[in-house]
């Protein structure tokens, strides 16, 4: 067959002016390939909606011509031309058709010189490609290569007829098709906008889409259309998990206060299983049975935990890839309990490359020079913010230096924190050395703790910040309603509405920050809560032994602290110091290991008490809340 011409589809009977020799064509079968698609897997039956597509071509091609090649995939037609035809959706389906390759495949072939098939056949143009540009720019390279696109139902070309030197009439076919792949085109762009509104509706009303997150159990509600209703199907909300949810609370904590990186956060939750249950996946294949830095990270990520629900994070089309954040569809209030406040999501999600390490030892940090031991145990009790270590004179300290972007949700005191403040880490090493001693490792342990339990304990700093703001807040709500009862209408009907609204909304967002921080004292209340009659039993099962902490090997060191779960909190206020550990029966075998393994090691153990202070300068910590007595020097 000669070359044809550019733009320009002819086949071999039109090549020729010999009448015997196009008498002779009306006789040949042509050979023409096929092609199909059908949309994502999970949309269409490939095994139902390909065959179907084949018989519908084939019945609709003249008798001479005949199928020689079938090209087929499965993927959605608005795809770019360039990726189309690369999936291997197709491989998953017993799909009865010989499959010679894909989109591509097709125009690869359509290029050769010795190609299979002189046309290409498909049930409807639309099957190309659900984007006009990328149909007819198919269309385009295929004539190009001398390949003519016929649809199954749009009029066929009178193959067979001998040539009279005119061009078949192709100028109302062409109009036809431009205007179903347009047709085609809108109705996808218009069911993917109503689909967007609908999403969003769907989720200002607060339903739930897929598996509820960790710390939530779905409430499902019977679907409201009877139809559906009929079928068993149900829309889900989501209701905190009394198990769960804690435990994503306590992660939020975590990460925002003490500033712990993921897989330290997963460690410090893998210590307390029981408590803090680890997630378990969609397919139980890939469930690790433990805590791991992932995990952590898709919590401290989403935002349902703070009560409102966020659709279009993710992207289906992408491969599941997260969406920008300005991308995301949130609800225009809360529609669940939260688990953690907006402001401190805000914090978390802001915060870059904030994490404490889990290992011991120095930094890899090229510019890092000294090992801070205390590093990711203290905290400042002004802002519950992790305090970091840094150098002055080659001393090393422990800073904490404020920052609006972490305290947007605490302005009413934020004027209070000093720009920055300092405490020497040996300092606090010596007062937890003093603590282990007299309260965890010493003989005298089980009267101490006997006797911290029994005094009267204060309410936390920031129990008290919470319990003024929830007040406050009872006040200004008293106000709106009084504001509301004694509203005086003014005349303009438009006005008196629109203030009557503004204050309802305000109102509820005042409920709504009422009933969080009322929830978050709760939580501080139950954090601070401590079981009296099992600690001293607890503390039989540890040894009694005098320990050098400040010559126990860094690692090992660390391993103590994890295990106890050390939190160090510094008073500005009135400089004085709080150690606290935790103990729990089913952390028993790991903090028995540890304090076993420094009583094992020779630097860690001394002969005589006066070992557990630190040599040098006296504590420059006015008030030690360790109970050393009279231990620490105060000057």
């Amino acid at each position: 067959m000669a070359s044809p011409t550019s733009g320009n589809v002819r086949f071999p009977w039109q090549e020729s002016e010999n009448n015997d020799v196009a008498t002779e064509a009306t006789s040949m079968a042509m050979p023409v390939a096929w092609l199909g698609r059908t949309s994502t897997d999970d949309q269409q039956d490939p095994t139902l909606s390909l065959p179907r597509q084949l018989n519908s071509a084939r019945n609709a091609l003249p008798s001479n011509c005949m199928i020689v090649a079938h090209f087929y995939d499965i993927e959605s037609g608005r795809m770019a031309l360039e990726d189309r035809g690369r999936g291997h959706a197709h491989e998953a389906f017993d799909i009865p058709i010989a499959r010679d390759g894909g989109i591509q495949d097709l125009l690869a072939e359509a290029k050769r010189p010795d190609r299979r098939f002189v046309a290409v056949v498909c049930e409807s143009v639309e099957r190309v490609a659900r984007r006009t540009y990328f149909g007819t720019k198919v269309e385009y390279e295929l004539e190009q290569a001398g390949v003519m696109l016929l649809a199954a139902d749009e009029p066929m070309p009178e193959f067979g007829k001998p040539s009279t030197g005119r061009a078949q009439k192709r100028a109302t076919p062409i109009l036809t098709r431009r205007v179903k792949q347009a047709v085609a085109e809108w109705y996808v762009l218009q069911m993917l906008e109503l689909s967007w509104d609908a999403f969003c509706e769907h989720t200002e009303q607060g339903w739930n889409v897929g598996k509820p997150c960790y710390g939530y159990r779905a409430k499902r509600v019977p679907h409201p259309v009877e139809a559906k209703r009929a079928q068993g199907r149900t829309k889900t909300r989501l209701i905190p998990d009394p198990v769960e949810g804690p435990a994503v609370t306590k992660i939020f904590e975590l990460r925002a206060v003490l500033r712990l990186g993921y897989d330290a956060i997963a460690d410090r939750l893998n210590a307390d299983p029981e408590k803090y249950p680890p997630p378990k996946p969609v397919d139980p294949r890939r469930a690790l049975g433990r805590w791991s830095g992932s995990a952590i990270r898709e919590i401290l990520i989403n935002p349902k935990y703070t009560g409102y629900m966020v659709w279009n994070r993710r992207s289906t089309k992408k491969g599941g890839r997260c969406n920008p954040p300005e991308e995301w569809v949130w609800s225009k209030h809360p529609v669940h309990e939260p688990l953690v406040t907006k402001a401190r999501f805000e914090e978390v999600a802001s915060a870059s490359k904030q994490g404490s390490r889990a290992k011991p030892g120095i930094n890899r940090h090229p510019q890092a020079k000294r090992v801070y031991r205390l590093r990711s145990y203290v905290v400042c009790d002004m802002c519950d913010r992790r305090m970091h270590g840094k150098a002055r004179r080659e001393v090393p300290y422990f800073a904490c230096e404020s920052d609006m972007r972490h305290h947007r949700d605490r302005r009413q005191w934020y004027a209070d924190h000093p720009k920055s403040l300092w405490v020497r880490e040996d300092d606090l090493m010596e007062i937890v050395a003093v603590f282990f001693a007299d309260h965890v490792l010493g003989p005298q342990r089980k009267a101490a703790l006997r006797s911290t339990l029994t005094a009267e304990k204060t309410p936390p700093p920031a129990v008290v910040r919470l319990t003024r703001e929830i007040a406050d807040l009872e006040r200004r709500r008293e106000n709106l309603m009084t504001q509301m009862e004694e509203f005086a209408p003014t005349g303009d009907p438009e006005a008196d509405a629109d203030l009557r609204e503004r204050l309802r909304r305000r109102f509820a967002e005042v409920t709504r920050e009422h009933k969080g921080k009322t929830t978050e004292v709760a939580n501080l209340t139950a954090q601070n809560a401590v079981d009296a009659p099992d600690a001293p039993e607890l503390l039989e099962e540890l040894p009694t032994f005098a320990a050098r902490l400040w010559t126990v090997p860094d690692d090992l060191l660390r391993e103590l602290f994890d295990s106890f779960n050390l939190e160090i909190r510094y008073r500005h206020t009135d400089h004085s110091v709080i150690v606290r550990v935790t103990m729990k029966e089913s952390s028993m075998p790991v903090i028995k290991a540890v304090t076993s393994k420094i009583a094992d090691t020779p630097e860690g153990v001394s002969a005589n008490d006066s070992a557990f202070l630190v040599p040098g300068a006296p504590c420059r910590i006015r008030t030690c809340a360790h109970g050393s007595g009279g231990r620490c020097s105060i000057p």
